[in-house]
């Protein structure tokens, strides 16, 4: 890597959002165990209580595109340090809400905003311009760091609502994010000295990671918001990440109650998380570095691959006495789902490389949680009208089986050159 890229506070950089990535998708996937403590407190319907966290993905999907141009105009501290405020508030409402209505705009719409502004899009783009001759491999690690929150983050929130309740858990939460995510925006997290050698760099990294000769041709235009979404790669990587996105949510959000509904103990499903979270951190930083080096169209399908065989370890639990079919699902649907944090990110900068990356990226990464909104609704869904989750398995099993088709088709590995605006 070149200078100043390689320093030493290039990697204090990754190490930060690495921690506070785990934080904030550490609450995000917390909601697994809130839905069943608020079906419990208020005998919401799962479709209802589960449309909360819908609400949510489809919130910080929606301002992706708007996060991703306040980076280019403000940058990402600043918008990272307004973002822990507005989800620290909307968590804190969240405490005290008593109607299914107060749930959706309180964490499905503000502790999402929030999220949004201080977590996904600026975490990229500052990742993205401290290594960009490594993408993959610098988003894997930083990116690990959401399966460390599902690790800790999701079994602190199941001890504090079996041991005090789900508002108080949400309190605690909302403090975690004011006292970790705003100092470190405010006194860590800066952006790389720009240099023209590092911007040349930049424009001629290719889809495998591997950075052309600096004298490499450059396009002759960039590429934009307009350009893009007209292209042939960003309609089928929209597709691919959207029913990826769809898939995962299904899963992570759905196993909890799924393994309750099966005998399994309820403590035991807040450690099945975080054996899912665990299992994820590695998995990410394995699937981002190989994608620099094999590609990241088979990275994609490996990972859905292990997901389609979580799927037939998930089908036979209650089937098979004990829990080895529990614990293989949440190890394998961990090392699965993770393909998504780092292959997301590096297949959008290998097809729109730019000044208006950061737009490009939010915008592609809207319709990625539209799917993740869809597959949190749609598991509640399919259980409220079937009474049960075997339609969900069968669903899944097509969802995995669709996108890695149209990550191939969008080809990264042979991005196309923008057209003139």
């Amino acid at each position: 890597m070149s200078e100043p890229h390689s320093s030493r506070h290039g990697f204090f950089i990754i190490a930060t959002l690495f921690l506070s990535l785990g934080l904030l998708y550490g609450i995000w996937y917390s909601y697994s165990v809130f839905l069943v403590a608020l079906i419990d407190h208020f005998g919401w319907s799962r479709s209802v209580t589960a449309g909360a966290m819908s609400v949510f993905i489809l919130s910080h999907g929606l301002f992706g595109p708007f996060a991703g141009r306040l980076v280019e105009v403000f940058g990402p501290r600043r918008l990272m340090m307004t973002g822990s405020v507005v989800m620290a508030a909307g968590l804190l409402i969240s405490s005290q809400v008593n109607q299914w209505w107060q749930l959706y705009l309180s964490f499905g719409v503000l502790s999402a905003l929030g999220l949004a502004a201080c977590g996904w899009v600026p975490s990229v783009i500052l990742t993205e311009k401290w290594f960009p001759d490594k993408v993959g491999t610098a988003l894997g690690f930083v990116t690990g760091g959401i399966g460390v929150g599902i690790f800790t983050i999701v079994p602190l929130s199941n001890m504090m609502i079996e041991h005090y309740d789900w508002r108080l858990a949400f309190q605690v939460l909302a403090a975690l994010v004011v006292l970790l995510i705003l100092p470190a925006a405010l006194f860590i997290l800066r952006e790389p000295p720009v240099s023209e050698d590092s911007s040349a760099r930049a424009q001629a990294s290719t889809s495998s990671g591997v950075s052309k000769p600096v004298d490499a041709v450059i396009p002759a235009h960039d590429w934009t918001v307009a350009t893009a979404v007209r292209s042939r790669s960003f309609r089928f990587a929209v597709l691919a990440f959207f029913v990826g996105g769809c898939l995962s949510q299904l899963l992570i959000m759905h196993q909890f109650a799924f393994m309750v509904d099966h005998g399994v103990a309820k403590t035991v499903g807040s450690i099945l998380a975080g054996i899912i979270g665990a299992t994820s951190i590695p998995g990410k930083m394995l699937w981002g570095a190989l994608s620099d080096r094999v590609g990241r169209e088979w990275v994609f399908t490996g990972g859905l691959i292990c997901i389609l065989l979580s799927l037939g370890a998930l089908a036979l639990v209650g089937s098979v006495p004990g829990l080895l079919m529990p614990f293989m699902f949440a190890f394998l649907v961990g090392i699965g789902y993770s393909v998504n944090a780092p292959i997301i990110p590096a297949v959008a900068r290998d097809l729109f490389a730019g000044p208006r990356f950061p737009s490009i990226f939010g915008t592609l990464s809207l319709f990625s949680s539209m799917g993740g909104a869809m597959g949190s609704w749609l598991g509640g869904a399919l259980y409220d009208w079937s009474g049960g989750y075997q339609v969900m398995l069968w669903v899944s099993a097509s969802l995995a089986l669709i996108a890695p088709v149209m990550l191939w088709i969008a080809a990264p590995r042979k991005p196309e050159s923008p057209p003139a605006p």
